[in-house]
């Protein structure tokens, strides 16, 4: 049977604590960063569908004005 150094043992130990104790810490930055990242895509869709919608209205605008504007030459 071999005998280790105490303060091996103590080392490891102290490295151990340390790990557990910061690991609630770590997971909140984690969690905080996963949501903040989810929010912000939750925001860049919203605005790619905005624009999207927009693009729409525009060429349905302009298609009205269109018929409008023909209409108006027959009479």
């Amino acid at each position: 049977m071999s005998v280790v150094n105490p303060q091996i043992t103590d080392s490891v130990t102290q490295s151990s604590v340390q790990v557990v104790g910061s690991a609630p810490a770590t997971a909140i930055a984690t969690l905080t960063q996963v949501t903040s990242h989810a929010i912000s895509l939750a925001l860049e869709n919203a605005v790619s569908q905005q624009q999207a919608l927009n693009i729409i209205g525009n060429a349905t605008v302009a298609a009205a004005v269109q018929q409008i504007l023909a209409v108006g030459g027959r009479s």
